[in-house]
């Protein structure tokens, strides 16, 4: 007989938190700051992007955040530069858009990870998710053009996370965004430039966040 109670919604299981870092020249500070934010906040990956240089620089600014990252049980993907992948000790890489997943998968797979961002339409993000990516990222800020609305990637992160197996990432760009998307059922969520720029310091801004998704996960 029924209660006549109503029944609570299920639950949205919280998302890993993904951390990107700032443009990376000297890596001697995030190589101290790391790993206590990776276990702090429960980091599940990292984002490395690097401030341009020589091929040389980058894979030896990478051979040194490798450690710092990896240590504390973290992931270290790195933006573009997949053909260093393995020559710094990377897990990974993240792609920029479809056409740069399949020129890199052939070198990144099956031992390290292929992620991909850039995706315009429901379309492409099937079509990567056909040529084997290991997540798919809404929400990047495009190189032209506009961003679209949040309510927008929140819809999208809803659509795919309901019916494809294949990760999600959902790109935060504040705090709000990422209460939003961590109530969409994405695996992942993405912060980084409000992260590093609270004048909290990172780690108060990113355990902020950590106990919001995981509030709002509860209904807390």
């Amino acid at each position: 007989m029924a209660s006549g109670k109503a029944t609570p919604p299920p639950r949205v299981k919280a998302p890993q938190l993904y951390l990107a870092t700032p443009p990376v020249s000297d890596p001697a500070e995030l190589v101290r700051a790391l790993p206590d934010l990776i276990q702090a906040a429960n980091v599940a990956a990292v984002l490395v992007r690097f401030a341009p240089a020589d091929e040389r620089t980058i894979i030896q600014r990478g051979k040194t955040l490798a450690p710092a990252i990896q240590n504390a049980s973290a992931a270290m993907l790195i933006e573009d530069y997949y053909q260093l992948v393995a020559r710094m000790g990377a897990d990974g890489a993240h792609l920029r858009n479809l056409d740069a997943l399949r020129e890199a998968f052939p070198t990144l797979k099956p031992e390290r990870i292929a992620g991909v961002g850039g995706l315009q339409s429901r379309h492409d993000a099937m079509l990567a998710g056909e040529t084997g990516t290991d997540y798919v990222m809404f929400g990047e800020p495009p190189p032209r053009g506009t961003r679209p609305a949040p309510d927008a990637i929140a819809e999208r992160l809803q659509w795919w996370a309901e019916v494809f197996e294949i990760p999600c990432v959902g790109y935060a760009q504040t705090r709000d965004e990422a209460l939003a998307f961590a109530a969409t059922g994405a695996e992942f969520l993405l912060v980084g430039e409000f992260i590093w720029d609270d004048p909290r310091g990172p780690k108060a801004a990113l355990m902020d966040v950590r106990d919001a998704i995981g509030q709002n996960r509860t209904g807390g």
